[in-house]
């Protein structure tokens, strides 16, 4: 089945860390850029970070300094470091394609 499917998130105390991952299934993540979108309850779903074909990587102001975007090519697999966790990051994130694709998004809850 052709999909994007995340990983890696969960609850953690604020000030803590998490990796997201995010593995293309029929899907070549390196020919396109990609990137990773939040939606907290209630609120619209936001740009958090994106990484070109090339790496060049971009991030929203809340999360700079304190996530990272990063790709393995070979295991076909988007990342997103994400340290010094704020209790306004949690969040459903969802791995994105430029232009096509979607994941099926992965809860990220950071507790105060």
């Amino acid at each position: 089945q052709v999909q994007l499917v995340e990983s890696g998130g969960g609850l953690v105390q604020a000030g803590g860390s998490l990796e997201l991952s995010c593995t293309g299934f029929g899907i070549n993540v390196s020919s396109r850029t990609m990137g990773w979108y939040r939606q907290a309850p209630g609120k619209q779903r936001e740009l958090v970070a994106t990484i070109t074909t090339y790496g060049a990587t971009n991030y929203a102001e809340f999360v700079k300094g304190r996530f990272a975007i990063s790709k393995n090519n070979a295991k076909n697999t988007v990342y997103l470091q994400m340290n010094s966790l704020k209790p306004e990051d949690t969040a459903d994130y969802y791995c994105w394609r430029f232009a096509d694709y979607w994941g099926q998004g992965t809860q990220v809850t950071v507790s105060a």
